[in-house]
């Protein structure tokens, strides 16, 4: 089975192409070009001149649509329905803090769904290994610290599966289990931190490749006190996470960011249950949350829980500050990269997934595409 689209606009890290092809076998991309002339194939899509842009890629989500991934593969597949139809084609499904064994559960758990759905990357565990003082809406009644032996056991659960896990490396044992989680493929991320701009710097000097929803839960930047924000920024190697919604970082602060670190902000939603749903009550882990006016927060207090976004929303949100180009490569290649996926990921190019989104003139999904199989269209 082979698919065709033609007449795109195309757009990606790579560029701008007008009346760009794309030739699709299997999940797979064989070849592309431009023009009135493309081969032949089984299926044809005339994309109509829309905006053609990779599938986007969500490095940090917790749910969506009503539905929480903490809660068994059911709720997983119901939340990532959700965004999938706002463009999301690949998902990296996040966990809360938690219990040891809940985690180990919730891990397999996404292994099963990672096993079924080729569109799951993995699993990232967002706790327990965070600082109390930046906690943000985790339960600080299952945090600990970072022991070697039980971060063993929490890759053992995922099958292989978990591909990102965020700590505080201030903690006792960050540093040892930062080198356990490398060694087995991992990618660590800093976040939920105290840390100082030194003890950050040495975190990235020994591997650590991420930073996980940049300005929030930690130190911000003083000019006597770097803090983290500008040890991830000076570090050519380090992907830094941002949710732009508006409400989590204002804008010219994320304009700054984009400025400071071209080809390294990474979009994610950090999506709570609301996101895709109606403001109401709802529960993160084990933590009542309320939403307001599309803002998550935990129950009785002002403390931000997770995000209502959708990758779309962000994109919007981005081309405000950047230029299209470096919009949507935060949303494809740029997390792809920090993957270690951006040989199959993120690109409309050839020997790369057969992940797309066809997007109105002011950036609105109006067909999902992934595997070379339709998932949405609107």
């Amino acid at each position: 089975m082979t698919t065709l689209f033609h007449g795109a606009r195309k757009l990606d890290a790579d560029g701008q192409v007008d009346d760009f092809w794309m030739l699709v076998s299997g999940d797979s991309i064989v070849s592309t070009g431009s023009g009135p002339r493309h081969p032949q194939a089984s299926e044809s899509v005339d994309v109509a001149g829309r905006w053609f842009v990779p599938g986007f890629l969500d490095l940090h989500s917790h749910g969506g649509g009503g539905h929480v991934f903490d809660d068994g593969p059911d709720e997983i597949q119901a939340a990532l329905e959700v965004h999938r139809a706002h463009g999301t084609t690949r998902s990296v499904i996040s966990l809360v803090a938690n219990p040891l064994d809940q985690l180990k559960r919730s891990l397999a758990a996404v292994a099963d769904v990672a096993a079924a759905d080729p569109l799951v990357l993995g699993s990232h565990l967002e706790g327990p290994f965070l600082a109390r003082g930046q906690r943000g809406a985790h339960n600080p009644m299952f945090l600990i610290e970072p022991m070697p032996s039980e971060v063993q056991e929490l890759i053992g659960a995922s099958r292989g599966t978990l591909r990102q896990l965020t700590l505080a490396p201030e903690l006792p044992g960050a540093f040892d289990a930062i080198a356990v989680l490398i060694e087995n493929g991992v990618t660590v991320a800093v976040g939920h931190t105290e840390a100082t701009y030194e003890l950050t710097r040495r975190a990235f000097e020994q591997g650590a490749r991420l930073l996980t929803h940049a300005f929030n839960a930690m130190p911000g930047i003083h000019h006597r006190a770097p803090g983290p924000i500008m040890a991830a920024l000076e570090n050519e190697h380090v992907t830094i996470e941002l949710i732009l919604d508006g409400l989590h970082v204002h804008p010219p602060v994320a304009s700054l960011l984009f400025a400071s670190a071209p080809g390294r902000v990474a979009l994610v939603t950090d999506a709570m249950a609301a996101a895709g749903a109606d403001d109401g009550n709802y529960r993160l882990g084990s933590l009542n949350v309320t939403v307001h006016d599309g803002k998550a927060v935990l129950s009785g207090t002002t403390t931000i829980a997770g995000s209502t976004l959708t990758l779309d929303a962000a994109l919007r949100a981005a081309l405000k500050l950047v230029s299209p180009r470096e919009a949507i490569a935060a949303l494809t290649s740029t997390p792809a990269k920090v993957l270690g996926l951006e040989g199959r990921h993120g690109r409309l190019a050839p020997g790369q997934v057969a992940d797309a989104v066809l997007l109105t003139h002011d950036w609105q999904v109006s067909e999902v595409w992934a595997d070379g199989r339709l998932l949405s269209r609107r």
